[in-house]
């Protein structure tokens, strides 16, 4: 205890710091090979370096006025005063039907990333909703996205504040203890707190990458999983104190018993997200690392800060319901125990139509449109920049502002003209600009930037550029990079998805000693897996009419779904192992059952709460990711783990522990009647 009083201090004033070294920009995202990325250094000979165009529109519905256009001239002059405004503003110019402005500001993102953008969008919009007098003043383009963004993650905060309430409350309805859930809340949060330290001196001198969305995922994924492990050992150390009458004992031998099945849980899930380290996108490259500390700490944190706090406070911390010693536990006639035995009369029945039911849930995949989301779909709220957007496809083309352009040989200028003028999408092509024998050329977009029909309107003109022989051609812009993300996302997803299935299936192995309940358990966590993202496709399209998905959401729901879903199999089937080896595989399926319900009901519903906390931001990609891997959880929880899984035990039997010695071991005879053996008893948490 003291020590972690101790480590607090640091951890504190170091955690306070861990935006300093968060990166946002585009160079924090894209893989370093992208053809947008290496365009970026040729780019910047011809136009200033590390800049986001923010476009700012203005309107009037019954037409703009000279003194509109006066006004937008005058705006324009004062942008340049701006800290961070780079070289003259284009424009402003107004739009064919008379009824609108458009005015392109460039400004340096530098390292500063999103968070110079904000400062300096929020500048301008004081500046151009002054004396405006009905004319309508609105910034988007990359820059005003990007300062949305900013506002939208500034809800990290309540976001903490969100996802301790929603542990305190489950833990409060599992318990029905107002004291005890004080203590894992205290310990996540101290967990966070030197995780987040940790990380800032890693992203400060050692080079990991992480950015405001790292943070954000880091928050409800330590609290979810360190409340997860303080569950378990809290009903493991609540069964011993009715065993033991000294509680250092009880204590003691619930951390022995206990122990293997959380490190084997935190160990799957910090090694499934450093295998994120293999991506090509920084953005999830930094991500694994963050997370794979969080995971750790919070492990560390669960098995010496939280022994030490509970052995302090004595049986006392469990008030009004206090184990005594020599008591009975409650699962005997519990929930659970009815479950077992329900499944029992008929196994493969059960998990044979528990598994068509998941597939059928998993169809719904086929729908899910996970190839970026454009611009004005980025948010729940209306944002500005997602306004300036719909008024400026209205009376400008949509592609205004935010071009794409390409770098070549000049000896190729007049060929790379023409080759954009010819590719279907693009609106206008400017005169090339040459310099150092380079050439400059931009092309305006007919459609939104980030758009499906834009991103395919830049692949048809890589593809013509890439034929002129000799030019050396790269393009990049906004569009492009949207496109280069896709394109690496998907080749993550191939690569880091295998080499999870088979980082995860070893450890089980290590873990169980065989190899058929290792395979077994791998199968029904990927059809969770695919049972949840077919069910959130549909949500997505249907009742929430989401405009796509983020390009690395399924690899993301994938690895947090079938590391944390493999939480729930561990913290069952090393109980069944447990208990097989006293009395037979088929009385401990339905006593792991009935032992550990519970305990992992409780710890689904603070993990899929802490998840579903995400939701509590204006982004679609938290929204999203909140909701597949809350209601995955739940999934695995009350269905997969519970029925699936022990359908499955109470079917293979003995064979499940195959080729250890545990399988040769023949299994006892039922009780008199056919009836199952009853279920040792076990406290829980009914």
């Amino acid at each position: 205890m003291a020590v972690w009083a101790a480590l607090m201090v640091p951890a504190f004033l170091l955690a306070g710091n861990l935006g300093d070294v968060e990166k946002n920009d585009n160079s924090a995202w894209l893989p370093s090979n992208a053809e947008a990325t290496r365009v970026l250094d040729q780019a910047k000979k011809f136009q200033p370096a590390e800049t986001l165009p923010a476009i700012v529109i203005y309107d009037r519905p019954e037409g703009v006025t000279s003194a509109d256009m006066a006004k937008a001239q005058a705006d324009a002059e004062a942008f340049q005063g701006i800290e961070k405004v780079v070289g003259q503003p284009q424009g402003p110019s107004m739009s064919q039907d008379g009824k609108a402005i458009l005015t392109v500001v460039q400004v340096d993102d530098g390292n500063e990333g999103w968070d110079g953008a904000h400062t300096v969008v929020g500048e301008m919009t004081t500046v151009g909703r002054q004396s405006a007098n009905g004319l309508g003043f609105h910034v988007t383009g990359p820059a005003g996205y990007a300062s949305d963004s900013i506002t939208a993650f500034s809800g990290g905060g309540a976001l903490g504040m969100i996802t301790a309430l929603v542990v305190v409350v489950i833990l409060l309805l599992t318990y029905r203890s107002p004291l005890l859930p004080l203590l894992p809340l205290l310990t996540a949060g101290g967990a966070l707190v030197t995780a987040e330290a940790v990380i800032y001196l890693l992203a400060k001198n050692a080079g990991l990458v992480v950015n405001t969305q790292t943070s954000l995922i880091l928050t409800v994924l330590v609290f979810g999983a360190a409340t997860d492990y303080a569950l378990l050992l809290i009903s493991r150390y609540r069964e011993e104190l009715r065993r033991h009458e000294d509680r250092h004992e009880a204590m003691a031998e619930a951390l022995y018993r206990s122990s293997p099945a959380i490190v084997a849980s935190a160990a799957t899930v910090a090694v499934s997200l450093l295998v994120l380290v293999l991506a090509t996108l920084n953005s999830t490259q930094g991500l694994g690392p963050a997370c794979a500390i969080g995971i750790l700490i919070a492990l560390l944190a669960m098995v010496t800060l939280m022994p030490a706090l509970l052995v302090i406070c004595g049986r006392w911390i469990f008030w009004p319901a206090k184990p005594s010693y020599g008591s009975v536990g409650t699962t005997k006639n519990g929930i659970w125990t009815r479950i077992g035995t329900a499944i029992s009369s008929r196994p493969r029945m059960v998990w044979v139509g528990t598994a068509l039911v998941l597939g059928v849930m998993a169809i719904g995949v086929t729908g899910l449109k996970a190839d970026g989301i454009p611009g004005k779909g980025q948010f729940t709220n209306e944002a500005q920049a997602v306004v300036g957007e719909e008024i400026q496809s209205r009376h400008f083309p949509a592609g205004s502002g935010d071009p794409i352009y390409v770098v070549a040989k000049a000896a190729s200028a007049e060929q790379v003209r023409s080759a954009l003028s010819g590719i279907p999408g693009i609106a206008d092509v400017a005169a090339p600009t040459i310099r150092d024998g380079q050439v400059f050329v931009l092309g305006t977009l007919n459609d939104p930037p980030g758009s499906e029909a834009a991103m395919r309107t830049v692949e048809r003109a890589r593809t013509a550029i890439h034929q002129i022989e000799g030019a050396d051609a790269r393009l990049g812009g906004s569009t492009a990079i949207a496109l280069d993300t896709q394109q690496a996302a998907a080749r993550d997803a191939k690569v880091i998805i295998p080499v999870v299935l088979i980082v995860v299936f070893l450890i089980l192995v290590l873990l169980l000693r065989a190899i058929v309940a290792p395979l077994l358990l791998m199968a029904t966590v990927v059809l969770s897996f695919g049972a949840a993202l077919g069910v959130s496709a549909l949500m997505f399209n249907h009742v929430f009419d989401f405009a796509g998905a983020d390009a690395n959401f399924p690899l993301l729901v994938f690895v947090f779904l079938v590391a944390l879903g493999i939480d729930y199999n561990i913290f069952l089937v090393t109980r069944v192992r447990e208990e097989a080896q006293l009395r037979g595989t088929r009385y401990g399926a339905l006593t792991g059952l009935s032992a550990t319900g519970g305990v992992i009901t409780s710890a689904g519903l603070v993990l899929a709460g802490t998840f579903a906390a995400l939701g509590s931001l204006p982004l679609v990609f938290a929204a999203q990711l909140g909701f597949a891997v809350a209601f995955g959880v739940l999934l695995d929880t009350m269905i997969v783990r519970s029925v699936l899984v022990t359908a499955l035990t109470l079917d293979v039997g003995r064979w499940m522990w195959w080729p250890s010695k545990l399988s040769k071991r023949r299994e006892p005879l039922p009780a008199a009647g056919g009836s199952n053996p009853e279920p040792a008893l076990a406290g829980a948490g009914g």
